[in-house]
């Protein structure tokens, strides 16, 4: 279409108002101008890739058809990280993280790669849960895609709750085999990634039994498929779980046992063990075994919720730009809706809350990968911490991504509602994110618990053993004593002493509850609404305290510098309006300063406004990754929708063949 090689006039005379150099933005955010090069790089490599190209959109096919071209592509895909790793010389782990957090897997497959789970959970797990014997038997075969592995922990009638999981694994000392079965319907295996038809090998989550004594959740590697036929291997009962909300390519199955036997070494053994006469040899260290949850909720945040925000804003930033609709001003031309307030109060906190949850993920992923290093040497002391983290950040991370990518559809009218918006899409693929590795609610939950054990440390007067993230326990209430300013120094402070205040709540409610008799678990149930707030207040002070931290350490230009500071105080203002009843019980806010922050709020608004664009455009999505006829760089929106209804298979002829068989009957029997 010669006509989209033109930039739209409003989107082209907004990049002009831009008062900071984007390049510097995109930098960063990559960590780095070398990061960014090798991004494009990538991107441009795979998106040279003309196998990759839809005849169809995929709305159009049938599951089936839909499944059989995933598959098709990611065979590809695959084949283009190989060639990729030996031209740069890079290991796989590294691409697909690339790959991953820019989205480009999703804009090829347009929604999941069936066998993604092999890349980001199976392989993980084969590496830090096998012993050395196990890893040259299973790691190079998986690296080298000669098999394709799933992750199944997940059942029909257990989810968060894995000490519950009810598949069995009875080790057979007689024989030196494991027998694997699914005693019940809740036990099959429910939702893995890649199980329904598109794997040979899972990791299997099960209930080990040895010498008649269940010694609780052990990971064992099964083959499911004949390597040459496809064909389920004997006892395995095995198929896809069927159509859902989105994500249909992803190609989740069901698995259940009927006395499936195992070798011995199919016990993935680096922690806990089984020695030939069934003797148990149990892990010094339990939790290790769930680290490769830990590890995907770490993604997740460092690379989903990320994305969805930053897309989702390109896509409605872009468009407010170049739409434009009623009267601002009676005979004057119909305004860029980007500049009502309203649309700005919709679609800014997302550009914020992007490079809030962008900043905050770059520390959790650093926090893993040190803990990480410090487990391997034995050391398990910063492991609580990491997991409330990857638990508050996936849970409140999420739900705020599901929120905004919603904000921003509705932000686009009637046309955020087509498919060929992406936005459905994108709200499909970020909702996912709130239900899987882990329900919300119970990841706050979990979150909660490390917050009441590090308060009881405090209340024993042991401040020195509080972890980074909560080390404003010990001072959050004389906090309140400083008088309130609209600055983000004062703001970001009043997170805490929000979240201190609930924290500390929670803990006397609790022991009041038990010191009227009531049992501990019952004490935790009924106070599990205040626990989940107290973990979300605690996450939102840890996020904003490194937006702040992040603007305080790194020598931004004066002009980024400004526009930074901008949005932390737009999603400031934005959460403290959202929440006002616990900061105005909470703080040293005021009834009489809640004004102020309405002021800052719309201030921002404005401020922000010339940079709305820019501030996109620094996020540097390609439009092959946005794929959206609303968000393209050239902003031809009009024409792109155009262009996307004639791909409907109803277009191709004029007259649809259930006017003769339906339409036309049915008119000349009214006559």
């Amino acid at each position: 279409m010669a006509e989209l090689q033109t930039v739209n006039e409003d989107l082209r005379n907004e990049r002009t108002k831009c008062t900071f150099n984007q390049e510097e933005l995109t930098n960063f955010i990559d960590g780095g101008a070398e990061n960014t090069d090798m991004r494009r790089n990538i991107a441009n490599f795979f998106f040279s890739e003309p196998r990759f190209k839809d005849e169809v959109p995929v709305e159009y096919l049938s599951h089936q058809e839909h499944y059989e071209q995933s598959i098709r592509k990611a065979c590809i895909f695959y084949e283009k990280m190989k060639e990729w790793e030996e031209i740069s010389n890079s290991n796989t782990m590294e691409i697909y993280t690339v790959i991953w957090t820019s989205g480009i897997d999703t804009a090829i497959l347009k929604q999941s790669i069936p066998f993604a789970v092999h890349t980001i959970m199976f392989l993980p797990s084969l590496i830090s849960q096998g012993t050395q014997e196990q890893k040259e038997e299973w790691v190079e075969r998986a690296f080298k895609y000669t098999i394709l592995g799933t992750y199944a922990q997940t059942e029909l009638g257990h989810g968060t709750f894995i000490r519950g999981l009810e598949t069995t694994c009875t080790y057979d000392a007689d024989n030196e085999e494991f027998i694997l079965n699914s005693p019940t319907l809740t036990s099959y295996k429910w939702w893995p990634g890649g199980l329904g038809h598109s794997c040979n090998y899972a990791i299997v989550l099960a209930q080990l039994y040895t010498q008649g004594i269940n010694r609780g959740i052990h990971p064992f590697i099964v083959q499911l498929r004949d390597s040459e036929t496809w064909m389920p291997m004997p006892g395995i009962k095995i198929g896809e779980i069927g159509s859902k909300m989105g994500m249909n390519s992803a190609n989740n199955g069901y698995l259940a046992f009927n006395n499936v036997k195992l070798p011995r070494m199919n016990m993935l053994m680096k922690n806990s063990k089984v020695h030939k006469d069934g003797t148990y040899e149990k892990s010094p260290h339990e939790k290790l075994t769930y680290g490769t949850m830990i590890l995907v909720r770490v993604l997740i945040v460092k690379s989903l919720v990320t994305s969805y925000l930053m897309k989702s804003a390109t896509i409605a930033i872009r468009y407010s730009a170049i739409r434009r609709q009623s009267e601002l001003r009676p005979g004057e031309r119909e305004p860029q809706i980007l500049d009502y307030q309203t649309q700005q109060h919709k679609l800014f906190p997302v550009i914020a809350s992007s490079l809030v949850y962008k900043f905050a993920a770059k520390w959790l992923w650093d926090k893993y990968s040190a803990v990480t290093s410090q487990l391997e040497r034995g050391d398990l002391d910063q492991l609580p911490e990491l997991h409330a983290m990857a638990c508050c950040l996936k849970a409140v991370g999420t739900a705020d991504a599901s929120v905004s990518v919603t904000s921003c559809r509705l932000a686009c009218g009637g046309h955020g509602y087509m498919n060929c918006s992406n936005l459905p899409n994108i709200y499909s693929l970020s909702t996912a994110t709130e239900i899987y590795e882990g329900e919300n609610t119970i990841l706050l939950l979990q979150t909660a618990r490390f917050l009441m054990k590090s308060y009881e440390t405090v209340q024993l007067g042991n401040f020195v053993s509080t972890s980074e993230t909560l080390s404003y326990l010990k001072i959050y209430n004389s906090l309140k004593r400083s008088p309130w300013t609209t600055t983000l120094d004062c703001m970001a402070s009043a997170f805490f002493q929000v979240a201190g205040s609930k924290i500390d709540d929670c803990y006397f409610t609790i022991k009041r509850l038990m010191d009227s008799g009531m049992a501990q678990e019952d004490a935790w149930n009924q106070t599990s609404i205040k626990l989940t707030q107290a973990s979300e207040a605690h996450c939102r002070a840890f996020v904003i305290s490194i937006y702040v931290k992040t603007l305080e350490t790194n020598q931004f230009s004066p002009e980024l510098m400004a526009v930074l500071t901008q949005l932390g105080e737009l999603i400031c203002a934005q959460w403290i309006l959202n929440r006002l009843g616990d900061f105005l019980q909470h703080t040293n806010l005021k009834p009489n300063d809640v004004h102020s922050i309405q002021l800052l709020l719309e201030d921002c608004l404005k401020r922000i406004r010339p940079n709305a664009v820019g501030l996109v455009d620094s996020f540097d999505i390609q439009d092959e990754i946005l794929d959206s006829a609303l968000g393209s760089y050239d902003g031809n929106v009009y024409e792109r929708l155009l262009s996307e209804a004639n791909k409907s298979p109803l277009n191709k002829e004029p007259v649809n063949r259930s006017f003769e068989l339906y339409l036309k009957p049915f008119l000349k029997s009214n006559m």
